[in-house]
Formats: C-alpha cells, sequence, structure tokens
C-alpha cells in the first residue's frame, strides 16, 4: 500500500551516510548500462541513451490530502520480469486534470512530446499522473484554475513522491497548457524536494494570456464536465464498478463555472465572488515570482510560434534567471519534427540523476526560425541566444501611408468598417491551437514592396496607432503578414488592443526593451467620445520568422477577429479610421 504523506522516511538530503543506507539501490541508478555513454550523448535534439528497462508496472489509487479530498494518482515503475525493479528513483509527475493522459486535459497529442513522458521509466524513472481536486478521478470540488488550493495539494504529492521507499527523493514535475501552469504553480510553493521543471504553453500572467489588450481571448475557458462525461473516465484499481468514480463525479458539479469567473473579470483587479480574490493575481505564476526564484530550481520553459501563450514563457525566461526555452514553429502543446521528450530526458537526467549531458553548457535558449516555404521544424535550422531578442535585432519604424502602402509616409487615413458576421475563408482550427485568419475585404492593409532578398523578423512587433472611432470603444487587431506571390496571405503574428483601456504602465515584470504594458484596472478604462482620436499603443505575440525574397510583408489591422468572444455589443456596423502617423515597430535581425 502507498505511505501516507505523513509517514515513510523524509529525505531532508540525499548525501553522505544517506548513500551508505541505500547502498545497491543508489548503484543501480548510476551504473546502469548506458549511464557510461550519456556524456557522449548530450547534444541538443540527440540525447537517446540506451533503456536500462524494458517494461513496466502500473498502478493507481487515491492519495488523502491535508483536508481529506482524495487525489486519484496513476504510478508507471520500471520493472524486471513483470514485477517492480528494486532501488530507488527519480519521479517525474504531471498535475493533470485525469490520470488517463487523454489529449482534451490539456497535454498535448496523443504522440510525441509531453504524452510520451511516462515511457522513461525504461530510463530508471518513476512517473506519475495526479488528477487535480474536482477532476477526472479525483474527489472535491475545483475551485479556481490553478489556484492556491491546487498549489498546496502540489506541495503534498511532491513530497509524498519523495517519501516514498522506491523514490531516491528527488522529484522533477512536468506539463503542458493547463499541467504547465500546474507545474509552474507547484514551484511557487517550493517544495524541498522539487528540483526541476519542464513547462509548456503556460501563462506567466493570467490577464494579459487570457484578456490580451483588455479582449477576451478565445480559448481557456477550463473544463466543464457532466457526471456522464466524467463516469467515461477509467476508475483507479479496485473501483471497477465505478462507485467511487460516481461520487467523485458528483462532487465536481460543486466546482466554479470557469467560464463566468473569467467573464465577470474584464479588468486586472476585478473581485470575483465565485472565489473571493482578485483571481487574475490568485492564479498568475508570475505573481509569486519572488518565490520562483529564490527556490533555485531550474525551469525548462517550451512554447510555440503558433501557440497565443508564446510570450508567456518569453516573459518567464526574462524573469527567472537561469531558465530555458525552447521554441519551434509549432501551435500549443505540439513539437513536430522535433524529440521534445528525449530533450525533457535531458533535462531531467542533469537535475535528477546528476548526470552531465551537456545542457548546462549550452545557451538558455533554443528557438526554429520558419521560413514562407516551410511548416514545420523538420529540416529547419536550430539557433541559440542567452537573451531575447536575440542580439543583432532592432525595431524598424514602418510607417503605415494613407496609401495603403508600407513604408509609405502618405498623408490620410484608412477606414475600417467593423463586420462581425465574417469568417475565416479557411477551418482555422479549434479550442486552444486555433490560428488567426486574413479575411479578405475584413479590415484595411498596408503592403510592402517585393522583397528583393530574405528578411528574418525575430521578435516583438509593436503597433503605434492613431484612430478614431465613431463609438465610444472599439476593438483593433493588427496582423503582421506574409503576402506571397500568388496573393495567398499567412498570419505571422497577430495584436490586439480594447481602445478604452489604452492606457499604459510600467510593467510589473521584465518585457523585452520596448514593449509596451496596460494595467487595465477598473480605473484605468477610458472610453473616448465618438469622432475623437486615441493613440494605442501595443505589442503583437513575439516571433520569428523568415519572409522569403518575392514575398511582400503586409500590416492588416480590423475591428473583428471570427475567434474573438466576447464582441463589443455595438460592434457591429462601426468605424474605425486609422491616422497618418501610424508606425508598426518591425523586428527587424540583421538588417
Amino acid at each position: 500500500m502507498p505511505r501516507s504523506p505523513s509517514s515513510g522516511r523524509r529525505r531532508a538530503a540525499l548525501l553522505g551516510g544517506a548513500l551508505a543506507l541505500v547502498g545497491s539501490a543508489v548503484l543501480l541508478l548510476v551504473t546502469v548500462p548506458g549511464d557510461a555513454d550519456r556524456n557522449a550523448a548530450s547534444t541538443f535534439g540527440t540525447y537517446r541513451p540506451e533503456p536500462t528497462f524494458t517494461d513496466r508496472v502500473t498502478e493507481s489509487f487515491y492519495l488523502p490530502m491535508r483536508d481529506g479530498t482524495r487525489l486519484a494518482i496513476r504510478l508507471d515503475r520500471p520493472a524486471v520480469h513483470g514485477s517492480a525493479a528494486p532501488g530507488e528513483f527519480p519521479v517525474l509527475w504531471q498535475h493533470s486534470l485525469s490520470i488517463d493522459r487523454k489529449p482534451e486535459d490539456g497535454a498535448g497529442p496523443k504522440t510525441g512530446g509531453i504524452q510520451t513522458i511516462p515511457e522513461l521509466t525504461d530510463h530508471g524513472y518513476v512517473v506519475a499522473q495526479v488528477a487535480r481536486r474536482g477532476n477526472g478521478q479525483s474527489f472535491g470540488a475545483r475551485r479556481g484554475y490553478n489556484d492556491r488550493i491546487e498549489a498546496a495539494d502540489a506541495y503534498e504529492v511532491t513530497e509524498w513522491l519523495a517519501a516514498q521507499s522506491w523514490s531516491s527523493g528527488d522529484v522533477g514535475i512536468y506539463g503542458c497548457s493547463n499541467t504547465g501552469d500546474a507545474a509552474m504553480h507547484a514551484l511557487t510553493v517550493r517544495p524541498p524536494h522539487l528540483k526541476a521543471v519542464l513547462a509548456g504553453c503556460f501563462s506567466w500572467d493570467k490577464y494579459d494570456a487570457w484578456r490580451p489588450g483588455g479582449i477576451s481571448a478565445q480559448w481557456g475557458f477550463g473544463p466543464s464536465r457532466t457526471v456522464e462525461q466524467d463516469l467515461a473516465n477509467r476508475p483507479v484499481d479496485g473501483d471497477e464498478g465505478k462507485v467511487l468514480l460516481r461520487q467523485a463525479a458528483i462532487e465536481h458539479q460543486e466546482s466554479t463555472p470557469l467560464a463566468q469567473m473569467w467573464r465577470g473579470m474584464p479588468h486586472r483587479d476585478d473581485f470575483s465572488p465565485l472565489v473571493g480574490s482578485r483571481f487574475w493575481s490568485e492564479g498568475s505564476a508570475g505573481s509569486y515570482a519572488d518565490q520562483i526564484r529564490s527556490s533555485g530550481v531550474p525551469v525548462y520553459v517550451v512554447g510555440g510560434w503558433h501557440d497565443e501563450l508564446r510570450g508567456q514563457g518569453i516573459a518567464t525566461v526574462l524573469n527567472v534567471p537561469g531558465s530555458r526555452l525552447l521554441i519551434g514553429p509549432w501551435k500549443h502543446c505540439e513539437n513536430a519534427g522535433f524529440g521534445l521528450v528525449e530533450e525533457a530526458h535531458r533535462f531531467f537526467d542533469q537535475h535528477l540523476k546528476d548526470l552531465d549531458t551537456g545542457i548546462e553548457r549550452e545557451p538558455r535558449i533554443h528557438y526554429a526560425t520558419p521560413r514562407s516555404d516551410a511548416a514545420d521544424a523538420t529540416g529547419l535550422e536550430w539557433k541559440t541566444a542567452e537573451t531575447w531578442p536575440p542580439s543583432g535585432t532592432a525595431p524598424k519604424p514602418t510607417a503605415l501611408g494613407g496609401d495603403g502602402v508600407l513604408g509609405s509616409n502618405a498623408p490620410g487615413s484608412r477606414t475600417i468598417a467593423v463586420n462581425p458576421s465574417l469568417e475565416c475563408p479557411e477551418d482555422p482550427g479549434s479550442g486552444s491551437t486555433i490560428q488567426p485568419c486574413h479575411i479578405p475585404g475584413s479590415g484595411t492593409s498596408w503592403t510592402g514592396p517585393v522583397l528583393d532578398r530574405d528578411v528574418e523578423l525575430t521578435g516583438t512587433p509593436v503597433a503605434d496607432l492613431t484612430v478614431r472611432v465613431n463609438r465610444s470603444d472599439a476593438d483593433v487587431f493588427a496582423y503582421l503578414e506574409d503576402v506571397a506571390p500568388d496573393g495567398s496571405t499567412t498570419v505571422i503574428t497577430e495584436g490586439r488592443q480594447q481602445v478604452s483601456l489604452r492606457a499604459e504602465h510600467r510593467a510589473p515584470y521584465a518585457l523585452p526593451a520596448g514593449v509596451p504594458w496596460h494595467r487595465a484596472y477598473a480605473a484605468d478604462a477610458d472610453p473616448v467620445a465618438p469622432g475623437e482620436s486615441a493613440r494605442l499603443h501595443f505589442a503583437m505575440l513575439p516571433t520569428s520568422y523568415q519572409v522569403r525574397a518575392g514575398h511582400r510583408v503586409q500590416i492588416t489591422v480590423t475591428g473583428y477577429d471570427p475567434r474573438e468572444t466576447g464582441v463589443l455589443p455595438d460592434a457591429a456596423g462601426s468605424r474605425i479610421d486609422v491616422l497618418g502617423g501610424s508606425i508598426v515597430d518591425l523586428p527587424e535581425r540583421g538588417a
């Protein structure tokens, strides 16, 4: 039977005399076949040591928390001839929405990446999946989403995993999307035995992620499932009749309706009576930046240029000394063309097994720059940097002329007629992987000349627009685009800003140089008089992209995005004029 959180050996340190206590079990970890060759196979993207086990055993059970709420745990352990291998192993775990690792739990695609980390049992790791309270097979109700209750649970789970007889006491946590957020929140409470965190596609600041520019995002409303949907989960061992699963599913119905909570907080300092806090702050890992930094725990951030949380990952790297970043041309929690589990293995071997994998001698940031004619990371060159943006990048102020030419200073304005009924000409996807699209006839565009050379745009484009609206408020969207010789248009990156929340303030956390920040408190709301001009200074999401020779760079500004979930009630038929003097800073590299 698993030990209770208060039983078992507590390992304050696993050095000196402690090694003598476990003797041969430690030798099993440090002298297993293949370990001697790991230094030679330690380069980025090619870390593939030989497996030391070919079998695993799995069990699932309930673990009571401090208040008696039972969390479901699935445990995968290395095995020999069908039985759990003797010895003590480092532990990896994910704080998920179920113990089944389903794609809808926010852990990524079924193949590759985060979903395959449990295969590291082959390399001498115990791997656990823990359903967060109020979710999956676990009991209780979900109060918020990555709140302080979940963080306290993560502390208890981490320390329980460290105390078990099969554990070396060194624990790592991983996750992507909501489980990436959960991994970062586990770090905020500084469990003594947490040694490494790998987190992808999460939010450093929840308001800036969920309501960029004050405009509701098109995803992120979290789980809201019926009893019948929860009963589709696989029960823990011994509950084949789903008696306990049904009890847990009924308790879940008392969970906070997350969509209602998010929509009830249009401003960063709004108080939610549903959870009894200013939840944008409570639910942000960045609110506990001092605790994260003081922990000294290494953090590896994973992101994608087609994921809307990429700026959050970059903010984390800028605010957590020693953290690392891997980012390629991927959507949310995807990693096509790259062995993410191998890189995770390298990272955890370095910090949980104390093996020299070479990772600490490499620059902090690896990124790939997709081209106009390449859709994924296959065959792309991986570049390195020590900070973001990389050296050699400079903002290039580019005028938006009245003649619709990018870079022109021609006088005049351009008018946008807002039409919320327009849709993307092609399927943009759905949920967290939905993509921005160019809609012909929506908004107004400024198109540059045909390029006579390849141009790399790496960094954060910043829009500085002067607009005039015939309403008291408007949502404004700006897109940086690539126009191919055949006229097809690809959105490279985009940004958004609500006119009434345009006031700029000093950011409470580090951002790339020159990137504006909007506090968006209720007191900052400043509607305009119809016909009054206003300055909108806002960042697009960071990018790295190569526009090929023969293509053209384009900026499009609209008053509506079909992915938008909170369209202003009087948006239809409104008019937005983009006035002369408006510019966009393009992050051109090596110009």
